[in-house]
């Protein structure tokens, strides 16, 4: 079963479930989906890959988000938006640790023959191509400043 399936038989369940913060965050992912299949260019058919790209940009959205209501003292938002990131999420592979990632990032390192802060876009160029989906970007910015600072 595609993903994009797998989503709308969720919003089924959701509906009767009467689970309001899943349903609306599903709602939400769907109705990207949509958009990127009715998108000038994009073909008709939309691949899993790219469904999970989706999922992701609004899971950083979601988190940014809450990070900005906690800033502003609406705590209340914030916890609608974190809800709302453990709905979608369920949907990504499981993202790597910090533990997990330094080892990957010095491999990484190593093959681009970095060994200066000045060559961090290079280091960042193909470790998030190589850990899209199972890291955040923050996350790998950060090991990555760690390991050539």
């Amino acid at each position: 079963m595609s993903l994009e399936l797998q989503i709308n038989n969720d919003i089924k369940e959701a509906m009767k479930a009467k689970d309001r913060i899943r349903l609306e965050a599903l709602r939400g992912v769907k109705k990207e989906v949509l958009e990127a299949k009715t998108a000038k260019g994009a073909a008709e058919e939309i691949s899993d890959a790219d469904v999970m790209k989706i999922v992701q940009k609004m899971v950083k959205q979601r988190k940014d988000a809450a990070e900005l209501f906690a800033s502003q003292n609406r705590e209340d938002l914030a916890e609608k938006e974190l809800a709302e990131v453990e709905a979608i999420s369920v949907y990504l592979p499981a993202q790597m640790t910090q533990e997990e990632l330094v080892p990957v990032v010095k491999t990484i390192i190593e093959k681009v023959g970095a060994t200066s802060m000045k060559e961090m876009g290079k280091v960042m160029g193909v470790a998030s191509k190589e850990l899209a989906g199972k890291a955040d970007g923050k996350d790998i910015s950060a090991v990555v400043k760690q390991l050539l600072g």
